[in-house]
C-alpha cells in the first residue's frame, strides 16, 4: 500500500457514503480494492458496489449513542 487511509474500514462496519452521486446511500463495508483508494460495498439493496474510500464514513447509526435510522 503506498498510502494510508485517515479513518480505517473492517469488514462489516456500516458506512455511509457522504459525498458523491450516490450520496446518503447506506451499505456495509467488505473490503479494499486492489487500488486501495477504492472500496467493495453492500449496499441496502443487496447489490455490490465498488466506491472511493475518500466518500464513506462510518455510519452514525453504529457508533454508540449516534442517532439512530
Amino acid at each position: 500500500m503506498s498510502e494510508k487511509n485517515a479513518v480505517e474500514f473492517r469488514e462489516g462496519d456500516e458506512v455511509v457514503l457522504a459525498e458523491g452521486t450516490y450520496q446518503g446511500t447506506q451499505g456495509v463495508f467488505i473490503r479494499l480494492r486492489e487500488d486501495v483508494n477504492w472500496a467493495d460495498v453492500t449496499e441496502r439493496n443487496g447489490s455490490v458496489r465498488s466506491h472511493p474510500v475518500a466518500w464513506l464514513h462510518h455510519s452514525a447509526a453504529a457508533i454508540p449513542g449516534g442517532p439512530v435510522n
